[in-house]
């Protein structure tokens, strides 16, 4: 590579010489730091530091180039060279700011620890928490492309000496600004290869690492004098933290069977490997062992094949694939020689990938892609530009990439109006960020099929100018290209969709098309507006562009916080661990209205207190002044049970409607009203073929037009499946519908996805930055066909009649009934954030499990409660679920402490019912590194009435009372 072209890579930016001096100062509390150097210097001062920059170092990075996400090297030897003096210099650690959202950064000491597994930084007040683990972080971004970076005024920062990670379930980032680039280079050419060897790593490597660094990292931080080994005193206030309670001369026996070294009374690592070894083995797999090796302490290799096909239900298991196990699990040469499994080896395998509940299969393609794309659940995104709420978060590009490398197949782009002639992409009204839309479609088209090359919809809100329309149609075909071109696609003759492998590596644009009978010469033309977003209030408005100016936008920004955090207090509408999702739903005012409150409509929103009673939230139209109400007047006063709102006159497709008018038993789904309509340009209409953006008004008139797609809030879904669910059904097996979330989901909370699914909805939209259990439900449907974004939808969905809230939807067929043993549980950790975190009291865990489909298949039973015991608690208990149709549902494993002090949830593992595997089998919970439930897992095919649909298996001591409330997975009123 030329040195020019270096150069243009890594070129030196301005530094402004009055930068910020009391940023430089701001370290820890109301201490002044050392100045940071570099970006945090004059001009002058920095070439002076650049002088005295380590040679070394900067030759590395020199000879390493990352352009884009490639790395280019001379040779492998270089390479491997070059990453170890990066690694070996972050391990050293680099001075930097941290940005934060205020005026001041935060000089701190960042560093690779020692394992390679996680950044921390020094000083901090999270003390041994201030870290950020490599398998968490999502993307390494160069440069000033963060929202936290464009606070501050241009010429402040060197952008070469800048860079952000993104990281953690809900996308955080971390911004930087070193003191040299050569510095910033170093670490993020580090962080990237670290990031790509993670990616690249089997299961069961990656299990193995994880507990490796989990081993290296426990002792670590027991180790609270820093001398390289653990006292017995050390070690007794690790077992509190891992959650052991064990009588203390059995640790102190352990712990001397262990101290084999000449320094004896303290433990090395390879000491503490061998403790915590003795400390972990398993009861449970030493008895399940014993009874097939004819109580050996081995398992021979026909012991084994007995136990693969007996209990695991392998079809057939030979002697080569048993001497197989034995050669990677079994840890004793002795035994590897003459071909058995001991307990060590036998642990390893049934906590290795091989003994996970979840079938491997299910991590690649395995259903049909060849059916029509209404036959798909298709996992989509609503506003998916958004990081947070829906009034004041930034709106980033990178959310793009993420959520189509997390699977997801349909995004949104919210397109508006930008200075310059350039369309921009925010939500409208609001004080969310603006990004270019050229730069949304450039992230889309790279990011679109790096994860499968399965079809990507885009779904488009127009808002624009027709000459901004022409504007972003020229993007789209620029920067598309190909992807866009669906002429090789033949048409089914019945006028049915394209499958998902028909359409492979293509992007599909929904949204509005002109109608036939406009002169096919004319470049524009009106369409109904009936189905944009464009339906507030104009008091919830910013008006005038007043909000522009810094005071004023200061002041409507208070407001808005102010705002939010009232409704976010107030509400249900939350995203949490609770099975009762919030719903919002459309009720019928008590009484007749009066003239005033005739065009109204009064909206609950219902949910559970914590007592259990009904709640319900109000807000009047405002009263005060404009001043006050100019951007979210309509939420200006709360009061206790209703909201007002205007009607609507359809079921219209836009994701900040106004919510329905009619009762949901009562009022029909249509009504007559004069439609709005809109200018669009035919450049942006000829571009919609197969997803053409509708409102819906009559499901049962429509149901045969099957290149259309109606959108509908969650409410109004609800009402079209309490009136007509089997019309619902039927309209979704010709053509596809959406949905989305309910406007006054201000908080970005998610709906419950279930109902929707069970109706043969296409497209859930949910607000993919919202981590929480709607999440995790999403996750655990689409991972079951290698996580491509498209689930076969079960057979009496595509065709027929089907009712799925019936109490026998399907009379006559077999029904699955599913045996859970629930056995014991692994190194269960403390809720997270309780009070006395890890010194707080040893957990007193119990299980439940929740069956999440069909109306009549939703249930939940629960194990007893074992007292102090999180490390390796056991419940051998049983519970049994009859389950009417297996392909809707999932299975979820939910792990409760009962210490009514501090919080309750301690983690959950969602599956779907037909990527479970039987036989004995760990859950691990998601997001830990080492908790696991062991259970047992049979399924049966029985006859028989769904009114017995679960019961105990087992007589069992009183439960815990749970904290949660009733299962919420039907179509709630």
């Amino acid at each position: 590579m030329s040195t020019s072209k270096k150069n243009s890579l890594f070129s030196i930016g301005p530094v402004s010489s009055a930068l910020m001096c009391s940023t430089g100062t701001a370290a820890t509390g109301d201490k002044p730091g050392p100045q940071a150097k570099g970006a945090f210097c004059s001009e002058e001062d920095q070439d002076k530091l650049k002088s005295l920059q380590q040679a070394s170092v900067s030759n590395v990075v020199e000879e390493f180039f990352w352009i884009g996400s490639s790395m280019v090297a001379f040779s492998k030897w270089r390479l491997g060279y070059m990453v170890e003096k990066c690694m070996s210099s972050m391990q050293m650690g680099t001075q930097m700011v941290k940005l934060r959202g205020g005026s001041k950064g935060l000089v701190r000491f960042f560093y690779l620890d020692e394992h390679k597994s996680c950044i921390r930084w020094r000083p901090s007040r999270k003390n041994e928490k201030a870290k950020i683990s490599i398998d968490s972080i999502r993307e390494v971004c160069e440069g000033k492309q963060s929202e936290i970076f464009q606070r501050y005024a241009e010429g402040t920062f060197d952008p070469n000496c800048c860079f952000s990670l993104y990281y953690g379930e809900h996308v955080e980032s971390l911004d930087l600004v070193s003191g040299t680039g050569e510095e910033a280079r170093t670490w993020i050419t580090g962080l990237k290869y670290l990031m790509a060897g993670i990616s690249d790593e089997d299961s069961l490597a990656k299990r193995q690492r994880t507990r490796d660094q989990w081993l290296k990292q426990t002792f670590t931080e027991a180790d609270k004098n820093g001398d390289g080994s653990l006292s017995i005193s050390e070690v007794l206030q690790l077992l509190h933290k891992l959650n052991v309670n064990l009588p203390r001369q059995k640790v102190k026996q352990m712990f001397k069977e262990a101290d084999t070294d000449d320094n004896q009374g303290t433990l090395g690592f390879e000491e503490f490997c061998s403790f915590y070894k003795m400390m972990s083995t398993r009861r449970d797999l030493y008895l399940l062992m014993l009874t097939y090796s004819n109580h050996k302490d081995h398992l021979n290799t026909d012991d084994l094949a007995r136990y693969l096909e007996t209990e695991q239900k392998m079809t057939k298991a030979p002697k080569d694939h048993c001497l197989e196990i034995v050669n990677k699990f079994e840890p004793c040469s002795e035994n590897q020689r003459e071909g058995v499994l001991g307990i060590d080896g036998f642990t390893n395998y049934t906590r290795s990938p091989a003994g996970d509940i979840f079938n491997p299969e299910h991590y690649n393609l395995n259903q049909d892609m060849n059916q029509p794309l209404c036959n798909y659940f298709i996992a989509s995104s609503h506003n998916t530009y958004l990081m947070g709420d829906q009034l004041m978060s930034q709106s980033r590009v990178d959310m793009y990439a993420w959520v189509l490398q997390a699977g997801c197949r349909c995004v949104e782009v919210d397109c508006w109006d930008g200075q310059d002639g350039e369309p921009i992409v925010h939500h409208g009204y609001t004080l969310t960020s603006k990004i270019l839309f050229k730069d949304v479609i450039e992230t889309i088209n790279k990011y679109a099929f790096v994860k499968n090359d399965y079809p990507v919809i885009l779904s488009i809100e127009n808002h624009c100018s027709v000459p901004q329309q022409k504007k972003m149609a020229q993007y789209l075909v620029e920067i598309l290209g190909d992807k866009l071109d669906l002429a090789h696609i033949k048409a089914d003759e019945s006028g049915r969709l394209p499958s998902p492998e028909m359409l492979k590596g293509k992007i599909l644009v929904k949204g509005k098309k002109l109608p036939p009978n406009i002169d096919e010469n004319a470049e524009e033309g009106d369409v109904s507006d009936e189905d944009s977003a464009d339906e507030m209030e104009d008091d919830c408005k910013l008006m005038n562009g007043d909000w522009k100016t810094s005071a004023n936008r200061k002041q409507v920004e208070n407001m808005a916080k102010k705002k939010l955090d009232n409704l976010m207090k107030e509400s249900k509408i939350r995203d949490r661990e609770d099975p009762d999702s919030f719903t919002i739903t459309a009720l019928p005012p008590a009484g007749k209205p009066s003239e005033k409150t005739g065009s109204k409509v009064i909206l609950c929103c219902q949910g559970k207190s914590e007592d259990g009673t009904d709640t319900a939230d109000e807000a009047n139209p405002s009263s005060n002044k404009h001043s006050s109400r100019s951007f979210i007047g309509s939420f200006s006063k709360r009061k206790k049970k209703m909201t007002k709102l205007k009607k609507t006159s359809s079921f219209e497709d836009t994701d900040t409607d106004q919510e329905s008018t009619s009762s949901a038993s009562r009022v029909p789904l249509h009504h007559s009203k004069k439609k709005k309509t809109m200018k669009l340009s035919r450049a942006l209409s000829d571009l919609v073929k197969y997803t053409r953006s509708v409102g819906l008004y009559d499901i049962e008139a429509e149901a045969n037009c099957t290149w259309q797609v109606s959108s509908l809030s969650e409410t109004k879904a609800h009402q079209v499946m309490q009136q007509k669910a089997t019309s619902f059904i039927h309209f979704n097996q010709r053509q596809l519908s959406r949905i989305y979330p309910s406007s006054y989901r201000v908080d970005s909370s998610n709906f419950n996805p279930q109902p929707f699914w069970n109706a043969g909805c296409q497209l859930v939209a949910l607000n993919y930055q919202s981590e929480g259990r709607v999440l995790q439900l999403n996750r655990a449907k689409f991972y079951s066909n290698g996580n491509c974004g498209y689930i076969l939808k079960p057979v009496c969905m595509c065709e027929g009649a089907f009712n799925p809230n019936l109490e026998d939807p399907l009379p006559g067929q077999m029904k699955k009934q599913l045996v859970l043993k629930i056995i014991s549980g692994q190194q269960l950790p403390k809720p997270k954030d309780s009070m006395l975190g890890d010194r707080g009291e040893i957990i007193d865990p119990f299980v439940e499990v929740e069956i999440i489909g069909l109306p009549v298949d939703c249930c939940k039973e629960q194990t007893r409660v074992v007292d102090d015991n999180g490390f390796n608690p056991m419940w051998e208990e049983t519970l049994v679920f009859t389950i009417n149709m297996p392909e809707l549902a999932l299975v979820r494993f939910l792990v409760w402490d009962h210490d009514p002090i501090g919080q309750d949830f301690i983690g959950q593992r969602t599956i779907a019912f037909n990527s479970m595997m039987p036989g004995y089998r760990h859950v691990y919970l998601e997001g830990m590194e080492e908790a696991s439930i062991f259970v047992h897992v049979a399924v049966n095919d029985i006859t028989g009435q769904s009114s017995q649909r679960h019961k105990r298996a087992v007589s069992q001591k009183p439960k815990a009372s749970f904290p949660g409330q009733p299962c919420c997975c039907t179509a709630q009123p």
